[in-house]
């Protein structure tokens, strides 16, 4: 017997008798939850925890210097919480945000700051040092002065919405834990403030309703209810719908969140007033009974629609016993879960030394932060919003004409934009993250209805007519849809020169659940009616269309005819778009596939497929290229729609057919390319990669992924939205996946569109269970580990050929 599996035989029978325990265990009593979930998670991590790659420890982020302001913040986050983390003049501060804290106007607020001061203060110094363990998915803030020295863990538990700061210092210190709030009044909000909630350009007054906040015992509490009256309401009234209000789901109706701090061995010390860069705010101060070496804090935050207020708080005190029943065991479990998260997937760049200027260096460290940002989101009821995420800052540092509170981002806390949603989600297939994935699936099943109720009441049909940017009740923002409609204008449509006839965005996340399916055959069941209702809505429309115009529903052909429709923003008024076409064709035949699809419906799909149009062509100079649409009326943004076949749809790739149009598309198309470019959503990089064109793949992906403007290297943008902008980083992601790895069924293509000087270390998942494990050193794969092994057979190495 081999020393390895004799090992691994070692640990399976060790698994083994820890799980016996527990069972006996159970069976005499129930066990307290965080005690079962603690031996359970290291039951089941135990080989996954040996196997982490010793090469992330040099991607830590160490600061050596504190921060000037909010904008030279550190992420740190768990389970659906994130945080901004810096030390500013001597005091720690924290942003608090948690997935869902959405107002009646839907603006996605913060749960408020938390300012951290000790006395004597060891931060007063000259030695300093915060550094981001992302191995164990916390910050580590230590410091001298004089003798004197301290330091202070924050940590988000992963299993349950707390956060925790631990302070530990070699001679007895007094803390002051404060809480400060700009929502401690009615905050009028400005036109441009406005941008972050679902008002935008509406004239009329707005107001963020101010939160209440008072000391409850040793403790502070703080939440925001929503008032009974919110922007659904209206939105709702504008769009034509009330008939049918009381039929659609309603996530702003009776919201309640905020959070409870408290810390041992402190007590109320009273209240002050401030102003921090352009805000002013109302602080709440717990001070430390008496000097001490150890100080703990903990933050628990609570989202819910409730009732009651008092509801809401009797759930928070019940999560609050839950959460501080065993912070030991928490840790334990927060740093095992970031372990197996950092095992499952990995790309390391050139990492025999640490390179800060070197760009492909940069580029494999800052996938890891940037994947690092989406893990904080793990658990959030609400997908990772596209535009600054859970990490967002004071905006003047973003636009120095904006001078609002820290609540603040362009393009909406509450309105999902599906085009730049997607780059955040696709990249967690081949991460292996599709745990992440759930939350944003979620959103579409619980707006499905309202979607399909749209579609009923406007024209009388089946199907859910998703719009390209939309609430998170499922329905166009109010703004976009039109505040100036012509009365005779089709109630279904925006009235909006971007979003008009924009339906099909829904279906890339129709096939993200597809593809879960394929990649760890995870039970799709649940989202199949979404699927087929997103495709029915495009096969009934259509032809409810063709006939308001005329005799029949089909073309000559027996067709479709997709008209008016829309190349992604870019390329309106289209008829038989390509991108619409390549996602009907897709998902259809993906849907087919599926074991989860009905027998009885397999007919419908099948029908469906025979009548979807094909793809369209142009020429360039005597070179074939894909068409953006059959016809179109004007071009209105800076997208490249004709190469969604290339990604993300998948029909033109390496070995297959037609790649030479695919490469003209890239190489002569005027538009294409005119619009190039790395910033924000644009997918060059993952274009280029995917037609295995090295170089530009290799360019545009470094121009993602290099270290932003900003103090922390992942803080890109605003580029086309805001800071962080989360689409960059997703696209970058899928840029450097698709370098290395890219699938066709079964066969996995290695080092497609890779350099040969580029060292890498990489961990990524493919369909069918499968992951693929290699070393490349000087252009040569020195490890091949592909799991299960019978797969090996699969893999092409692009690089030998």
């Amino acid at each position: 017997m081999s020393q390895a599996f004799s090992s691994l035989v070692r640990q399976l029978l060790r698994r083994t008798l820890v799980l016996n325990i527990i069972s006996r265990q159970c069976a005499r009593r129930i066990m307290p939850h965080s005690k079962l979930l603690f031996l359970f998670f290291c039951c089941t991590t135990v080989t996954q925890t040996n196997a982490q790659p010793k090469e992330l420890d040099a991607y830590n982020v160490i600061w050596n210097t504190q921060s000037k302001n909010s904008s030279e913040s550190m992420p740190c986050g768990g389970g659906d919480i994130g945080l901004n983390v810096w030390v500013e003049k001597g005091e720690v501060f924290l942003y608090l945000s948690q997935s869902g804290m959405f107002d009646e106007n839907n603006a996605l607020l913060k749960a408020g700051r938390v300012r951290l001061t000790l006395s004597p203060n060891p931060f007063a110094g000259q030695t300093f040092k915060q550094e981001l363990v992302l191995k164990d998915g916390y910050i580590n803030i230590s410091g001298s002065n004089g003798t004197l020295s301290a330091d202070i863990n924050v940590w988000v538990d992963v299993f349950h919405p707390t956060i925790h700061l631990a302070v530990k210092s070699n001679q007895p210190v007094n803390a002051t834990a404060a809480y400060e709030s700009w929502r401690y009044r009615n905050r009028p909000s400005s036109t441009q403030e406005n941008k972050a909630n679902s008002w935008k350009w509406v004239n009329v007054p707005v107001i963020t309703q101010k939160d209440v906040t008072d000391f409850k015992s040793n403790k502070i509490l703080f939440y925001h209810r929503n008032m009974d009256s919110t922007v659904f309401d209206v939105t709702v009234k504008h769009e034509g719908l009330d008939s049918i209000k009381n039929r659609l789901f309603n996530p702003l109706k009776q919201l309640c969140f905020g959070g409870l701090m408290q810390g041992s061995g402190m007590q109320p010390a009273g209240t002050y007033e401030g102003k921090y860069l352009d805000t002013d705010f109302k602080g709440w101060k717990l001070a430390s009974n008496n000097a001490g070496v150890l100080h703990n804090i903990d933050i628990v935050l609570h989202t819910n629609q409730v009732a009651t207020t008092d509801k809401w708080q009797e759930e928070l005190e019940l999560i609050t016993q839950r959460s501080l029943a065993n912070t030991t065991a928490a840790w334990q479990t927060t740093k095992q879960w970031w372990q197996q998260f950092w095992n499952r997937s990995f790309v390391f760049i050139n990492t025999g030394e640490q390179q800060f200027s070197n760009t492909s260096w940069q580029t494999g460290r800052n996938y890891q932060l940037f994947r690092y940002m989406l893990g904080c989101n793990a658990f959030g009821k609400y997908p990772t919003k596209f535009n600054g995420g859970l990490f967002t800052y004071d905006p003047v540092f973003t636009d120095s004409s904006l001078h609002g509170t820290p609540d603040h981002r362009n393009w909406g806390g509450g309105t999902f934009t599906a085009q730049n949603q997607r780059l955040v989600y696709w990249p967690m297939l081949k991460s292996g993250d599709i745990d992440l994935m759930q939350s944003q699936f979620n959103f579409y099943a619980q707006i499905q209805k309202n979607a399909e109720l749209r579609t009923l009441s406007y024209w009388k049909h089946n199907g859910a007519s998703f719009t390209e940017q939309m609430e998170n009740f499922g329905l166009p923002n109010m703004a976009e849809y039109g505040l100036k409609r012509p009365a005779d204008f089709d109630k279904g449509v925006e009235y909006n020169a971007w979003l008009e006839y924009e339906w099909d965005t829904a279906l890339e996340f129709c096939m993200m659940i597809l593809e879960t399916e394929k990649y760890q055959g995870k039970n799709i069941s649940a989202y199949i009616p979404l699927i087929e209702s997103c495709l029915i809505f495009f096969d009934e429309h259509y032809q409810y269309l063709a006939k308001q115009r005329g005799n029949k529903k089909l073309d000559g052909d027996g067709k479709l005819v997709l008209f008016p429709g829309s190349g992604a923003e870019t390329f309106k008024m289209a008829y038989n778009s390509t991108s619409t076409i390549a996602a009907l064709e897709t998902v259809t035949k993906e849907l087919l596939r599926s074991k989860y699809l009905a027998e009885d419906r397999k007919k419908y799909f099948s029908d469906l497929l025979t009548k979807i149009p094909p793809i369209s062509f142009r020429n360039f100079n005597g070179h074939v290229t894909i068409a953006p649409a059959k016809l179109w009326e004007r071009v209105n943004n800076v997208e490249s729609p004709q190469l969604y076949p290339v990604f993300p749809w998948g029909m033109y790739g390496i070995g297959k057919p037609g790649l030479d149009t695919a490469i003209n598309t890239w190489l002569y198309d005027t538009l294409v390319q005119k619009f190039r470019s790395a910033v924000g959503w644009k997918q060059d990089n993952i274009f280029a990669a995917r037609l295995g064109l090295t170089e530009d793949a290799a360019r545009l992906t470094n121009l993602k992924l290099q270290n932003s403007e900003r103090r922390f290297p992942t803080f890109w943008g605003p580029g086309f939205d805001w800071t962080p902008d989360m689409n960059q980083g997703g696209s970058g992601m899928i840029g450097l996946q698709e370098m290395l790895l890219q699938t066709d069924d079964k066969k996995i293509l290695l080092f497609p569109a890779w350099k040969k000087d580029w060292n890498v270390h990489f961990k990524l998942h493919a369909p069918y269970n499968t992951t693929v494990e290699g070393i490349l050193i000087n252009g040569k794969l020195v490890k091949l580990e592909v799991l299960p092994k019978e797969r090996e057979k699969d893999v092409v190495n692009m690089l030998s050929k």
